[in-house]
């Protein structure tokens, strides 16, 4: 899915700027009893694993749940990390586990410290079965729940929920058609998160077509907002100030993101996250 909602993002295509980042990683560890600030749900994939770079570059602990270990790299070279290798860092934990086994869920939490959460799951259907989505999101909104934690985003997609008419027509015909089944999937994900997990302090997070570029530190967000490119850095960086601002004004809400390369336009990425992109 994820292949097919970038080729079709190429009308919006966005125009890459270098981010400036640094940090010193140090020893990384495994451990079966994690503690953390921020728990990373689909940390092996575009972006989850620039979540986990962004939050080490905050200098926030990690909790990283992965169905194979040795997948979680880092997405691109910054913050004292190098594109393609593992994450080295002291301040990550890495739980080897399934989204799907409600006691893998469990062991992401089970230190205590987990006091935001970021939801960035995906692959194909074929792989992960009809319902990895909804069945997962369901076992994360518990364990939240029994551990008094209530800040989280979810990563889905434009044209989930009530946002069909916000997406480009090729794409509303794909997600009639050969996307049915994860639309399907993501639609019910939602529903989760708006039923089961209306009392958390939630944001569904729905870009339009991702890029695998460097962050441009500029993220519009809206309702009603017609779909448009952004890179999955930038999408990343919108979910963690989902969960580690305070005053962070989309919560409770479903909002589409995207990006744009105007000069002078107004990101609604908190101004620490934008200085840090060396974007302010």
């Amino acid at each position: 899915m994820i292949a097919t909602l970038v080729a079709l993002s190429s009308a919006f295509s966005l125009a890459p700027r270098p981010a400036s980042l640094a940090a010193s990683p140090a020893a990384s560890r495994t451990v079966g009893s994690p503690v953390a600030s921020i728990a990373v749900f689909g940390a092996s994939g575009g972006t989850g694993s620039e979540a986990v770079l962004q939050a080490l570059e905050r200098g926030e602990d990690v909790t990283a749940l992965v169905r194979d270990k040795s997948k979680l790299k880092a997405p691109r070279t910054a913050a004292g990390f190098t594109e393609g290798a593992p994450f080295v860092s002291d301040k990550l934990t890495v739980v080897q586990g399934s989204v799907t086994n409600k006691a893998d869920v469990d062991k992401v939490f089970s230190g205590g410290g987990v006091s935001g959460v970021v939801v960035a799951l995906g692959g194909k259907t074929k792989d992960v079965g009809p319902t990895m989505l909804q069945d997962g999101t369901s076992n994360i909104v518990a364990s939240m729940k029994a551990n008094d934690v209530s800040r989280i985003s979810v990563v889905t997609t434009i044209g989930a929920g009530d946002s069909m008419d916000q997406a480009p027509w090729a794409f509303r015909l794909l997600m009639m058609t050969v996307m049915s089944s994860i639309m399907a999937d993501k639609n019910e994900q939602e529903a989760v998160i708006t039923t089961a997990g209306s009392d958390l302090e939630y944001c569904i997070v729905r870009p339009g077509g991702l890029k695998s570029e460097p962050p441009t530190g500029i993220v519009t967000a809206g309702k009603d907002q017609d779909a448009g490119a952004i890179t999955r850095a930038d999408v990343a960086a919108f979910c963690l100030d989902a969960v580690l601002e305070p005053d962070f004004k989309f919560l409770k809400q479903a909002v589409s993101i995207s990006s744009n390369m105007g000069s002078g336009f107004d990101s609604v990425l908190a101004d620490k996250t934008k200085s840090r992109m060396g974007k302010a």
